[in-house]
C-alpha cells in the first residue's frame, strides 16, 4: 500500500515537472524565441501561456518596451570644416525579434553601442552637407526626419526600430564661437553703416529738396510781391496823374514840400542853389 502511494506522488512530481518544463509564459510587452538544441524552431508568440518540448527546447525573452539611447555629446565637422558640438537622443525598440537576436546576441547594451555608431556616421554624413548658419537656421523636424530615415535603414538590419531622434543641442566649440561671434558682429556693424549711411544719404536728399522748397517759395514770393508793387507803382502813378491833371499847382507845391522835407532831413543839412532857384520859389517875397 506505502508502495502504490510513493509510486503515485513519484509520478505526479513528475508529470507536475513535466508540465512545469513544457510551459513557458510571454508577459505583454516581450517577444519570444524558442530553441531546440539552439537552433531557432519559433518566435513572435503572443502574451499568455505556451508549449515547449521539456529539456530539448528553451525560451529566452526580450522585452520589446521603448529603450532610450542618449547619445554623448560628439564633434561633427561642418561643410566649413567647422566643429560643431552635437547632443541627441534615441528611442528604440525590438522590431524582429529573430534578427535582434541574431545581430547582437539579444543584448541590449550590444544594440546601444551599434546604434549609436549608426547614428553618429549619419549625423556626421549629414552635418558634413551643410555650413553651420544651414543647421542653426534650418528646421529642426526637417533635419529630424532625413536623420531617421536614414538612420532606420542600418538600423533594420539589428532587427531595431527607431521611434524618434531628437537634436537636443547643437553647440559650437569655444574657438569657433568666438570666430563665428566676432565674424557676426562684423556683420552686423556692416549693416550698421549701411543703414547710417542710407539714413544720412535720406536726410541729405530731405534737406536738399526742403532747400529748393523754400527757394521756389522765396522766388514766388518775391514774383508775387514785386508784381503786386508794381500793381501799386501803377496805380499811384495813376493817382498822382490824376491829381496832378485836376489841380497842377498844388500838385506842385506839394511835390516841392515833399523835397523839402527829403533834401533837409538832418540838422546842419545844406543846399547850395541860386536864390532864385526854383526849389525856393516858396520862400520868395510876393512882390
Amino acid at each position: 500500500m506505502k508502495t502504490n502511494l510513493i509510486i503515485s506522488s513519484v509520478s505526479a512530481l513528475l508529470l507536475f515537472a513535466s508540465l512545469w518544463l513544457a510551459v513557458f509564459a510571454v508577459p505583454q510587452n516581450h517577444e519570444a524565441i524558442r530553441f531546440r538544441l539552439g537552433r531557432i524552431v519559433a518566435a513572435d508568440y503572443d502574451p499568455g501561456l505556451h508549449f515547449k518540448l521539456p529539456l530539448l527546447e528553451s525560451v529566452k525573452r526580450f522585452d520589446r518596451r521603448i529603450v532610450s539611447l542618449d547619445l554623448p555629446p560628439e564633434r561633427f565637422l561642418t561643410a566649413e570644416k567647422k566643429n560643431v558640438i552635437v547632443d541627441a537622443l534615441a528611442l528604440w525598440r525590438i522590431d524582429d525579434v529573430v534578427r535582434f537576436y541574431t545581430s547582437v546576441q539579444g543584448d541590449r547594451q550590444s544594440a546601444n553601442l551599434r546604434l549609436g555608431q549608426i547614428l553618429k556616421d549619419v549625423m556626421r554624413g549629414q552635418f558634413g552637407r551643410r555650413q553651420i548658419r544651414e543647421l542653426v537656421a534650418e528646421d529642426r523636424t526637417r533635419l529630424r526626419d532625413l536623420l531617421l530615415a536614414e538612420a532606420q535603414e542600418a538600423a533594420t538590419d539589428l532587427g531595431i526600430r527607431l521611434v524618434d531622434l531628437r537634436i537636443k543641442r547643437i553647440d559650437l566649440p569655444e574657438e569657433v564661437s568666438a570666430s563665428v561671434f566676432r565674424r557676426m558682429e562684423a556683420e552686423r556693424s556692416r549693416v550698421a553703416k549701411e543703414l547710417r549711411s542710407q539714413g544720412a544719404e535720406a536726410a541729405e536728399r530731405i534737406r536738399a529738396d526742403a532747400d529748393k522748397q523754400r527757394q521756389i517759395l522765396l522766388a514766388e514770393a518775391y514774383r508775387q510781391s514785386q508784381r503786386l508793387k508794381g500793381i501799386g507803382d501803377a496805380r499811384a502813378t495813376e493817382i498822382y496823374a490824376t491829381a496832378y491833371a485836376e489841380d497842377p499847382k498844388f500838385f506842385a507845391f506839394l511835390r516841392r514840400h515833399q523835397a523839402y522835407r527829403r533834401g533837409l532831413v538832418q540838422p546842419g543839412d545844406k543846399l547850395v542853389l541860386k536864390p532864385d532857384a526854383p526849389f525856393f520859389r516858396d520862400f520868395a517875397k510876393d512882390e
